[in-house]
C-alpha cells in the first residue's frame, strides 16, 4: 500500500512522480511532460500559472490515489 504523504511530498518536488509511485505510469509521463511544456512557456509569462495548476493538481491526485 502506497503512502499518500509520501506520494504528495514526491510530487511536491518532481510532478508525476507521485503517479509514478502509486503505479499510474501514463498519467505520470504525461504530468511531467505538461509541466516540462509550462517550465518552457514560462519565458512568456503564461507558464507560470499553469505550471502552478499542474503541480498541485499533480499532488493533489498522488494524494488521493494513493488514499485508494
Amino acid at each position: 500500500m502506497a503512502s499518500p504523504i509520501l506520494a504528495l511530498i514526491l510530487s511536491f518536488f518532481v510532478p508525476g512522480l507521485g503517479q509514478f509511485y502509486t503505479g499510474q505510469m501514463v498519467k505520470a509521463v504525461l504530468l511531467f511532460l505538461l509541466a516540462l511544456v509550462c517550465v518552457a512557456l514560462s519565458f512568456a509569462l503564461i507558464g507560470i500559472p499553469l505550471y502552478l495548476i499542474v503541480w498541485i493538481y499533480s499532488m493533489y491526485d498522488a494524494y488521493t490515489a494513493a488514499q485508494q
